[in-house]
């Protein structure tokens, strides 16, 4: 960002506290919101001062494909609104691009979302004694921890596993493969689970599933993932609906609060509904994982 740009966003915030009179709290609010936007744009290789109404519409897609909701959608395009009328207002833009810019309906309910505490409180419930204690908490974290599909778990494969690099493979729809950092909390647990796993007699043809069940003696389905949270969050005393996606959902959430790269967030997610898979090609992997590391709760000191 050059000085220009600085003393320009430093212009910005003064408008905001000084012109609409608004609070602290509310400016940073706008701030972040339009962080999160020049972000996008930077990531895009585009310029926010020529921007067009197709720019905006990109990265509400962006958001959308990542599950924020229409109300957090309408606030955050809302800053990107004001940013601009505030260019018009000081002459350094002609044309305002959000002049035609609609807001989202409300939408559909979408899945709740966990915080750490409570995920926490799932883990917590899981009684360790049991053969499968130690395999369903390690579950619960890698979910959390790096924001797989349940059937990307599901299949998740021990040669897949790059533990001393904190990475693993996954494979996602179309057997899509993508690479996905995962927290030291997560590879302790997986750590600790290898030690009950060793003790499975598994059947041939499935020795390199990570999940497998004891009495199955091969990889999990979705339904076992599904009904096992299911009795933890009930146990844990849990209101919200949770299924194994609103670990993903958390996941991602978690992320963009925490002021992760937009684009490294959709990347480890496994979408490619924006603007193709083209967009990744020439994402840094050490960027990438620079980014979940710092930006994920589970990593945090």
């Amino acid at each position: 960002m050059d000085k220009d740009f600085e003393i320009l966003l430093r212009r910005y915030n003064q408008y905001l506290r000084l012109e609409k009179s608004f609070s602290p709290n509310t400016v940073a609010a706008y701030k972040s919101d339009l962080d999160k936007y020049i972000s996008f744009m930077d990531g895009e290789g585009k310029d926010l001062l020529n921007a067009k109404l197709e720019d905006i519409h990109a990265f509400s897609s962006v958001l959308i494909d990542m599950g924020i909701g229409s109300i957090s959608l309408s606030r955050i395009l809302s800053g990107v609104r004001s940013f601009y009328r505030f260019l018009l207002l000081s002459d350094i833009i002609e044309t305002d691009p959000t002049e035609l810019l609609e807001y989202p309906k409300k939408a559909r309910k979408l899945p709740d979302v966990l915080s750490v505490e409570e995920v926490d409180a799932i883990e917590s419930v899981i009684d360790l004694s049991q053969t499968e204690g130690q395999r369903n908490k390690t579950i619960i974290e890698v979910l959390f921890s790096c924001g797989l599909r349940v059937s990307e778990l599901c299949n998740l494969k021990m040669s897949d596993l790059y533990l001393d690099e904190e990475f693993i493979k996954v494979f996602g729809k179309g057997s899509k493969q993508r690479l996905v950092p995962i927290s030291r909390k997560a590879i302790n647990e997986l750590y600790l689970y290898f030690e009950d796993r060793k003790l499975i007699d598994i059947k041939p043809g499935f020795e390199d599933y990570v999940f497998v069940s004891k009495l199955r003696k091969k990889n999990l389905s979705r339904t076992m993932v599904f009904t096992m949270i299911k009795e933890y969050v009930a146990q844990a005393g849990i209101k919200k609906e949770v299924s194994p996606h609103t670990f993903r959902h958390s996941f991602a959430t978690s992320l963009l609060e925490g002021g992760a790269n937009l684009r490294a967030i959709q990347a480890m997610l496994g979408h490619e509904s924006i603007a193709t898979t083209e967009i990744y090609m020439h994402i840094d992997m050490s960027h990438i994982r620079d980014e979940i590391l710092r930006h994920h709760p589970r990593n945090k000191r």
